[in-house]
């Protein structure tokens, strides 16, 4: 079945020029946050209401949200002070922020070691600025920084394997860091396409999903680094979510605006779903296979169904 889409949530208006960045979701609490880059703040959502919370505002830049169910924490990116934030969803208003490379952006957290990966965008005059920041939960401190070969993008962790997993823009890389030994590259695997951006994990068959500047959807083996397979998408695309159970993909394509629809175990594009020019980032509940999709020429949030 297509994407239905069931409504709309309003969002404040931007305070300056921009919109909505990386989002996530706390399934217990049902609490939707969204990096709204453009008010330095990151919007709270009641999904089991569908409705506008409130505002965890002095977040400068913010880049991005993840949420870790383990830890019962979120953390954002806050690219324009160098931090991450910590908080605990209820709790928003005690926001701990800790100091990290140059322009952190993508998020990824190991539970069990409570370490959090923060991919640093850096800054191309700036020697040395590409890097990974490891942090540790506990301690609220910076590890280590970890050199890597370019601008980061997005980052997960992989369980099975215990790794994290960082997507570079040029060279085009993914690169691995070992999360037993968060202090230097693994390895690192070569991807065949222009721009690798965004990137998440299909667990049960052990792939890296990579959707690339030049409009690339790719599939590759987490062991190896060997090309799976490609879909083409409608144009560049920036985040991409996986729904396991339903075994698609939404990718999230800012120019035109739209979602394309990737059957991941097929490899082949389902459907295409028109958003909003500049709709790049989503949120994914996947227990109730509903996206969230972030208009910033409207601010407010598409509600779309998968059934």
């Amino acid at each position: 079945m297509p994407l239905r889409l069931d409504g709309y949530v309003a969002l404040p208006a931007h305070h300056e020029p921009g919109g909505f960045d990386h989002a996530a979701i706390h399934e217990r609490s049902r609490r939707l946050y969204v990096a709204h880059t453009a008010n330095d703040a990151v919007d709270v959502i009641d999904c089991a209401a569908e409705r506008f919370v409130r505002s965890i505002d002095n977040l400068k830049a913010v880049a991005g949200v993840l949420v870790s169910e383990e830890l019962d924490c979120a953390f954002t990116s806050n690219r324009g002070e160098d931090t991450v934030g910590i908080f605990r969803p209820g709790a928003e208003d005690d926001v701990q922020k800790v100091k990290v490379g140059v322009k952190p952006n993508g998020l990824a957290v190991d539970p069990t070691r409570k370490i959090l990966l923060a991919a640093n965008v850096g800054d191309p005059a700036t020697p040395g600025s590409f890097t990974l920041s490891v942090v540790d939960v506990a301690a609220r401190t910076m590890r280590a920084a970890i050199p890597v070969p370019g601008r980061t993008r997005w980052a997960i962790y992989d369980a099975r394997r215990d790794r994290f997993f960082v997507n570079i823009a040029d060279p085009p890389r993914i690169v691995a860091v070992a999360a037993e030994d968060p202090g230097r590259i693994a390895t690192a695997y070569e991807v065949p396409a222009v721009g690798p951006h965004g990137l998440d994990l299909d667990a049960d068959t052990g792939r890296l999903l990579c959707a690339s500047d030049d409009g690339q959807f790719l599939a590759l083996d987490a062991a190896t680094g060997r090309l799976l397979g490609t879909v083409q998408l409608s144009g560049p695309p920036d985040v991409i979510f996986l729904d396991p159970s339903l075994s698609r993909c939404y990718v999230a394509v800012g120019d035109p605006g739209a979602i394309d629809v990737i059957d991941v175990r097929a490899m082949r594009r389902l459907e295409c779903v028109a958003t909003e020019a500049g709709a790049h980032t989503t949120a994914l509940d996947a227990s109730r296979h509903r996206l969230y999709v972030f208009l910033p020429k409207t601010h407010r949030a598409a509600v779309l169904t998968d059934a």
